[in-house]
């Protein structure tokens, strides 16, 4: 059975960080696009950011590029988000996700490598979720 299976949430201060991990079993993460998306109470699920298959490509969100950092453990068959200088807008519970549906992270032939999409639809797998709360 497919399983990710998030850890490292938890309660921050405003600028302060954290680190989400997102472990995979029954599953090789290097053979899909991985991703986390974050859900505020009472607002619409959003996808966050996206890492392509093979590693060529990651994607963020305009509110979050240059705070967060999406990468990916080989070894540890696992996928962490970096998340620095929290803000009360960015609490949420993050789910990650990891995906291979076709027409969501395919290969770009202008670009010369795989890229990825947030799009809820191309992934196939998903966490249960794990709570990021920032202190205001």
């Amino acid at each position: 059975q497919v399983q990710l299976v998030e850890s490292g949430g938890g309660s921050v201060q405003p600028g302060g960080s954290l680190t989400l991990s997102c472990a995979g079993s029954g599953i090789t993460l290097t053979r899909y696009a991985v991703g986390w998306f974050r859900q505020a109470p009472g607002k619409e699920r959003e996808g966050v950011s996206c890492l392509s298959i093979n590693d060529d490509y990651t994607y963020y969100t305009d509110n979050v590029k240059g705070r967060f950092t999406l990468s990916r453990d080989k070894v540890k068959n696992t996928m962490t988000l970096q998340l620095h200088n929290l803000a009360p807008e960015d609490a949420a519970t993050y789910y990650c996700a990891a995906g291979a549906v076709a027409g969501y992270h395919d290969f770009d032939f202008r670009a010369g490598a795989f890229r990825c999409s947030i799009l809820p639809a191309g992934f196939d797998y998903w966490g249960q979720g794990i709570q990021v709360t920032v202190s205001s």
